[in-house]
């Protein structure tokens, strides 16, 4: 059995923590913000304010959010993706290499600094998605 799930995530170009408190107020919702900043990637000192990944949770809904990359501005094509979710590794890489199929690798599917395994993608129809497993 699968034990996937999916989030929206919503890109900001240096405004997504505004955004953030926003929507945690607007929806009653509890929060998590991390900075590049707070993360070991080398960003320059103007861009460690910026979000790297804020979590929105209210109910049994859960909305991701970003402001990008440092020095990338977001457009409008970027502004949203798909998250998959998975509890395995293996889980995930068998949803990426399927959808990677025919698309574009932004990001290769590997552990990251936070513990995850997590990778980016375009599929072949131009939707972004991105494949996080926590296990």
């Amino acid at each position: 059995m699968s034990t996937a799930t999916v989030q929206p995530y919503v890109f900001f170009d240096g405004n997504c923590r505004e955004a953030v408190e926003f929507y945690a107020k607007a929806l009653g919702a509890e929060v998590s913000v991390m900075g590049f900043g707070d993360s070991p990637m080398d960003v320059p000192e103007d861009q460690k304010d910026r979000v790297m990944h804020a979590t929105i949770k209210f109910g049994d809904a859960t909305i991701f959010a970003s402001d990008g990359m440092p020095n990338v501005p977001v457009d409008s094509g970027m502004r949203a993706h798909v998250s998959i979710g998975t509890d395995t590794a293996a889980e995930g890489r068998k949803y990426f290499e399927a959808l990677a199929e025919g698309g574009e690798v932004t990001m290769p599917y590997e552990k990251q600094f936070w513990g995850d395994t997590f990778g980016m993608l375009t599929d072949r129809f131009g939707v972004k998605w991105m494949v996080n497993a926590s296990g």
